[in-house]
């Protein structure tokens, strides 16, 4: 995309405002990621946050259309804009409702958790953690959570396994008359093939949670007591708040887009069927303007309450639209950091991060090494 010299002020074009409807705007099929379903975890956002900050002063906060050689997109800057964006209609709301239960979709969050724990000795089974032994771990907690036990056995990437799962929908369709949940032939491989998706990252969310408690000792020891005191998951909430802080600060999917059904007024503009809109997620989620301690990894936050429906602070979304793997990845990305913590204290890390001063904007985690040593 060009850069914000080519931009054009939304309000400039003096439209007349007139009610916009929120449930015009949809996912974009292939373009809008939802946090946990897919991404390697490694992505970086479209415009850097000095970028954004300068079309938003110059812009006075309103929508602004940044044209480029493969279109034009819709960049929203202000907060006001966020809840809009993040009402959604019912085809996402049918998506979501395919995961949003938890983990029992595919099996019980008891057996889910047994799994975990079995599985997380690969990950404390050397001095060292990084994110090969990471991946490896979730690949095999996710064939025997999706698959069955016995496809634990071997190394095979989970790439590989979605024709197989395409197929058996199709057989178990047939077997059905037709009649599967969702009404497709696919119905039952989309349901487990999207519970794969949502591992997907996984092992780079559980890397740099595990960076940042090293790099704040009072928060690894309190994060580690709490795992050392308590075998659910469920019941392990400041570990989870570590979590949502985490994605808060280095979100899996730091941009999403949508792309309007109808014509949808934004700010008092009415904009076309068929526009982009992007919602820069990770700079709103590290705004100092809005967020207080934007650079900071502050856990506490997620205790307020409200806090899990602040459109400030959006790991997972908000509304209908909300990601349909959000329980699950939350509920293993929990279970693996608590098995870690009741068996080894991170003592060493690279990259080495400074807590007083603001944290970086991006944590690469193909370059994250954790040193691990016994309780």
């Amino acid at each position: 995309m060009t850069g914000p010299g080519t931009t054009q002020s939304a309000v400039s074009r003096g439209q007349q405002a007139r009610a916009g409807r929120a449930g015009s705007v949809r996912f974009a099929a292939g373009r809008a990621l939802p946090l946990f379903v897919r991404g390697s975890g490694g992505a970086r956002p479209v415009f850097s946050a000095d970028t954004l900050r300068a079309l938003r002063a110059r812009h006075g906060g309103a929508p602004v259309l940044v044209r480029g050689l493969s279109g034009a997109v819709l960049v929203l800057l202000d907060r006001q804009e966020l809840r809009q964006f993040y009402e959604a209609e019912a085809e996402a709301e049918a998506e979501a409702a395919v995961l949003s239960p938890g983990a029992g979709e595919i099996r019980p969050c008891g057996a889910v958790r047994s799994i975990i724990a079995e599985e997380a000795r690969h990950l404390t089974a050397a001095a060292t953690l990084d994110l090969a032994r990471a991946r490896h771990t979730v690949a095999r907690a996710a064939r025997r959570i999706v698959l069955g036990d016995a496809a634990a056995a071997g190394d095979e990437q989970l790439t590989g396994l979605l024709g197989r799962l395409r197929r058996r929908g199709r057989e178990r369709a047939g077997a059905a008359d037709g009649h599967t949940r969702l009404g497709g032939a696919g119905a039952y491989a989309d349901r487990e093939e999207r519970a794969l998706r949502a591992m997907d990252c996984i092992p780079a969310t559980l890397l740099r949670t595990l960076l940042l408690l090293a790099a704040h000792p009072a928060e690894q020891a309190s994060a580690a007591a709490e795992a050392a005191g308590s075998a659910a998951p469920g019941e392990l909430p400041r570990l989870r708040a570590c979590v949502r802080e985490c994605l808060r600060l280095y979100p899996a999917v730091p941009d999403l887009i949508r792309v309007t059904r109808t014509e949808t007024e934004w700010r008092g503009v009415r904009h076309p069927a068929g526009t982009s809109v992007l919602l820069p997620a990770h700079f709103h989620q590290r705004d100092p303007e809005h967020v207080p301690a934007a650079h900071v990894f502050v856990p506490g936050r997620w205790k307020t309450p409200g806090a899990d429906e602040d459109v400030r602070m959006a790991p997972f979304g908000h509304g209908p639209g909300r990601c349909p793997g959000d329980r699950l990845g939350l509920l293993i990305t929990t279970a693996l950091c608590a098995e870690v913590l009741r068996r080894r204290r991170i003592t060493g890390t690279r990259p080495v991060l400074d807590p007083p001063g603001p944290l970086p904007m991006a944590l690469d985690p193909r370059g994250i090494r954790l040193t691990l040593t016994r309780r």
